[in-house]
């Protein structure tokens, strides 16, 4: 069911790196509505898996991962709508493929009996609202050096004329920052209580549960990710740093995001593997 998406996700993909070569309105006009009903069949898919399995498909890393680009696109569409601009289409839409090709071919997994309760919901929601923001900050970040390099060489030329201005993009990357870092924060703090009352009660015998701790590599990584965007969002602005160092940062947030969401959930994770 993932195949869908993927597809549409594709050909908006393309449609965006035409528009951002071209500066086409028709052309971007229709990469937006490709976009839409990429999304339109996303929210289809989750919704259908929803009603399979009796809740929002993110219970394992596979259906994480898929309901993480749906957020995604549905965040970038909402900026793209409240600010008119399509510029950073171009860098979004290949991470939408990139990950939204995992799901599409791996199957979606079956809910683990331990992964019940709101607080797990609100857990995991939380996490993936929060990497939705810092994914939008990281490309804003990478669109924010690619024009300041542009105007400090004073060769106003190709980017110049098709991304927003430097300021522009600061405000909009400390936006993304500071709505993410708090789903992060939120997300963490129930996490802890999950794992504390299922290690007491109903998944005491699970031995995911009880690997819950900071010897495991995902909940250590994720704290780090912690520390990175609190840096960002208090003390890089008490000493002074802030503009390209600031979206340096953003960079270097997401690529442990990404670190942790991907290759250590599959792979070296004893607690997120479900």
């Amino acid at each position: 069911m993932n195949v869908a998406p993927l597809a549409l996700y594709t050909a908006a993909m393309a449609a965006y790196a035409w528009h951002f070569a071209q500066r086409n309105p028709a052309v971007g006009r229709a990469a937006t509505t490709m976009l839409v009903a990429g999304a339109l069949a996303h929210t289809f898919v989750i919704g259908m898996l929803t009603m399979e399995i009796g809740q929002v498909p993110m219970a394992g890393a596979t259906s994480a991962i898929s309901t993480f680009v749906w957020l995604l696109a549905l965040a970038y569409l909402y900026t793209e709508m409240t600010t008119d601009e399509r510029a950073m289409g171009v860098f979004i839409l290949p991470l939408l493929v990139l990950l939204q090709a995992i799901p599409a071919i791996r199957p979606i997994e079956t809910r683990a009996a331990v992964l019940q309760g709101p607080l797990f919901g609100i857990h995991v929601s939380s996490l993936l609202f929060a990497y939705a923001s810092f994914a939008l900050a990281c490309v804003i970040g990478i669109t924010y050096v690619l024009l300041f390099k542009e105007i400090k060489a004073k060769h106003l030329g190709f980017f110049y004329a098709r991304l927003p201005s430097l300021q522009v993009l600061d405000r909009m990357n400390q936006r993304a920052i500071v709505i993410g870092w708090i789903f992060l924060t939120l997300g963490l703090i129930v996490g802890f209580i999950f794992a504390a009352q299922a290690r007491g009660g109903y998944g005491s015998g699970d031995p995911r549960v009880q690997a819950m701790s900071l010897m495991d590599p995902k909940i250590f990584v994720a704290l780090v990710c912690w520390v990175v965007y609190s840096f960002e969002l208090f003390g890089a602005r008490r000493i002074g740093w802030g503009g390209r160092r600031t979206a340096y940062l953003s960079l270097l947030g997401f690529v442990i995001v990404l670190l942790n969401f991907v290759p250590i959930s599959y792979f070296f994770s004893k607690s997120h593997n479900f």
